[in-house]
């Protein structure tokens, strides 16, 4: 399986990079296509992306087991893939509320394979001591496809309108899906892939003390916590950018696409070092103090954003998404894996937790505009401020340290 790493370092690089822009679906570029092109108003923005958002949300956790169970994970990213390629291409010509809330649906769904099939493809190739180098190397990639994508989203906008977000996007969906067939299918050990496999001095967990099979998921108390403060920093994550990218809008509508692309380039581009970071130092650190410090990042950009109306400002804040979510993505599935390791459920385990954090994500952006809506921007982006850091004081209270060298000396449960 080793060996096989390096013949498929770089089309899994590849695929991180292009699957990038399709993963995260549209987002904000959605909310203001419907805001400046269709004028809708907010409330209802953020409910169709609620609506869309709780689809795939439903998707999580069954998209977990099927990358458990199946072998064939690289036709599964493609079907996601093409799915997701088409909802994108066909939104543009039938903007009504019910086409778009169903289209994002169906992508959302397809969507909701992506993350499990590439953690499980990775930790299939690589193996568990490598997982943590190597995930920090894949949302190194997965940023710089993000800002990748930004920039010619914003160019391209400048150029044509926001109507070329749309298919920006099928043409990097085409392009992972190439990057997947590019990967070996025998260079997956799918044991490993699930979570199984011998227990090594790197994850020597005392497997009479491990959760077996689906117990995992309501019996680890470490395992509930850290969804719990994964939901909360998802509910006050979520809203940020499609906030920003309504008030940049608001601005100057003729920018507000350009502007946001900005947004997002400057927050990808601080992401990569971050991610690397993690990466490489998460076995020495720890996972607690790492997650803990983009819980508290978050915290401080939502109370910051209501400070300035001006766009340098509202940019400038907006690299902040780059400490906290550059963090996330890398420490996610080292936790997830740590607790699970030996139960054979890492996958399942990854979208429960996933789904869980999805609707807080969904709820955000629903009740962030109902707030602005009537108390206003300010009000809503204070809001999400105090939910991060609620899931700040929870996970430094509550949360062990999951680090296999300090599990290896104590039993993952909360402490006392």
């Amino acid at each position: 399986m080793h060996d096989d790493a390096n013949r498929i370092k770089h089309p899994l690089d590849a695929l991180n990079f292009f699957l990038a822009d399709v993963r995260d679906g549209l987002g904000p570029y959605l909310a203001i296509y419907l805001l400046t092109v269709q004028k809708w108003d907010e409330a209802s923005i953020g409910i169709v992306m609620s609506v869309a958002a709780l689809a795939g949300i439903v998707a999580q956790t069954p998209a977990g087991a099927l990358i458990d169970k199946t072998t064939a994970k690289r036709a599964a990213v493609v079907v996601a893939a093409v799915i997701v390629t088409l909802g994108s291409i066909v939104l543009p010509l039938y903007p009504s509320f019910l086409f778009v809330a169903t289209t994002q649906a169906l992508t959302g769904v397809a969507a909701a394979v992506f993350a499990p099939a590439l953690a499980a493809i990775t930790l299939g190739i690589v193996g568990p001591k490598a997982f943590a180098r190597r995930i920090g190397r894949n949302e190194a990639f997965n940023h710089a496809g993000n800002a990748t994508a930004a920039t010619l989203a914003g160019i391209f906008a400048y150029a044509f309108g926001p109507i070329v977000v749309f298919w920006l996007m099928a043409a990097m969906a085409v392009a992972s899906i190439l990057s997947t067939l590019a990967i070996p299918a025998d260079a997956i050990d799918h044991q490993t892939a699930r979570g199984l496999g011998d227990l090594d001095d790197t994850h020597d967990h005392d497997a009479a003390d491990r959760p077996s099979g689906f117990q995992v998921l309501l019996t680890c108390k470490p395992l509930l916590i850290f969804a719990a403060a994964t939901v909360l920093f998802h509910f006050s994550n979520a809203a940020m950018l499609p906030l920003v990218g309504q008030k940049l809008a608001l601005v100057n509508s003729e920018l507000g696409t350009t502007l946001m692309s900005v947004c997002i380039v400057a927050a990808q581009v601080v992401m990569v070092p971050v991610a690397m970071l993690v990466g490489r130092k998460a076995d020495v650190w720890g996972r607690k103090p790492i997650f803990a410090c983009a819980l508290a990042v978050l915290a401080l950009r939502g109370a910051l954003y209501p400070l300035s109306d001006n766009p340098y400002w509202l940019v400038g804040v907006q690299t902040l998404d780059g400490i906290g979510a550059g963090i996330f993505g890398a420490i996610f599935p080292l936790v997830v894996a740590d607790l699970t390791y030996g139960t054979g459920h890492f996958n399942i385990s990854q979208g429960a937790i996933a789904t869980a954090a999805g609707l807080g994500g969904a709820l955000s952006t629903a009740i962030a505009g109902v707030i602005v809506v009537k108390a206003g921007y300010s009000a809503a982006f204070l809001v999400l401020a105090a939910l991060a850091g609620i899931g700040l004081i929870l996970f430094i209270v509550a949360m062990p340290e999951t680090r296999p060298s300090d599990a290896r000396h104590q039993p993952l449960v909360p402490n006392a």
